[in-house]
């Protein structure tokens, strides 16, 4: 098997100026990989780390997350955002718990049948947790590979297909380096080769980077939707009225809920979303975690 060239030059790079981050410390254990990866979707690391570190303290194993109820799991939460996440998790702690004694899965199929783990997530751990050699795609890994290889500013919309081939065809043959390699090119994209202010007189790859051989040219194609404004929005409805059921341990009244936000059409359809989701229920004429 050739031998891509990037991928030694990441790897290198990776081992003198990686981030010292927790889940990257020899020993980590998968459950504590897989709860970092539930975190980290749409969070910040920052945000996460904090918050990792007391989840594992109180729940170090999946079979002791399974034996609190999920209304723990949310609480917990705090303010990570995307709460389902934490059912997700919970449900996935319950179905380790039942269906492999309490160890998490190291191949993909048992990964990708737990509760709230999609491909990359089950990918990455895989890889990071049990030294399998797949690709491992996320946002920072395909921008690194839309400059370096394809010569392009940004890359395109994500194609599961396509990017895992992209990221295929740079893998090292030997397992630990492919290891390496994922995290490597991830790290490049969130230091280095970041989307608004890349540091290419940094980057180990500036004297093979095609978008910069190519002048850096403007990227022009198909662009993935903006997120709608957080502010107003229905989601920070459901986040005002979520903090509330977070802080009691009492039901929280309709009229204690009416206080949260003044349009009532809004309010009635977050709050009408977070019991459709699970992650509020009805008890003794209020509503609680579930």
């Amino acid at each position: 098997m050739t031998q891509h060239p990037l991928a030694p030059l990441v790897n290198a790079w990776y081992l003198a100026n990686a981030r010292d981050l927790p889940w990257r410390k020899p020993g980590f254990s998968a459950w504590g990989v897989l709860v970092s990866e539930f975190m980290l979707q749409q969070t910040p690391v920052s945000r996460v780390i904090p918050r990792l570190g007391r989840w594992l303290a109180r729940w170090p194993s999946p079979a002791d997350l399974a034996a609190v109820p999920a209304g723990e799991a949310v609480r917990e939460w705090s303010n990570l955002g995307y709460p389902r996440r934490a059912l997700w998790l919970h449900s996935a702690a319950e179905q380790i718990t039942e269906r492999h004694g309490g160890a998490v899965p190291r191949d993909i199929e048992s990964l990708l049948a737990l509760t709230g783990v999609g491909d990359y997530t089950a990918r990455a751990v895989a890889v990071f947790a049990w030294g399998e050699r797949h690709p491992v795609v996320d946002t920072n890994t395909r921008r690194v590979i839309a400059r370096a290889v394809h010569g392009m500013g940004e890359p395109a919309p994500p194609s599961s297909r396509r990017d895992l081939a992209d990221m295929l065809d740079l893998l090292p043959a030997d397992d630990e380096q492919t290891r390496i390699f994922n995290a490597a090119a991830m790290e490049l994209g969130a230091l280095v080769c970041t989307a608004r202010s890349p540091r290419c007189d940094e980057c180990p790859l500036r004297r093979d980077c095609a978008w910069v051989a190519a002048g850096k040219p403007e990227y022009t194609g198909p662009r993935k939707g903006v997120q709608k404004r957080y502010e107003g929005s229905d989601r920070h409805v459901r986040g005002l009225i979520m903090a509330e059921l977070r802080a009691s341990n009492v039901p929280l009244t309709d009229k204690e809920i009416s206080r949260l936000w003044p349009d009532v059409a809004q309010r009635d359809r977050a709050l009408s979303g977070l019991l459709s989701d699970g992650l509020a229920t009805v008890a003794d004429g209020g509503y609680l975690l579930p």
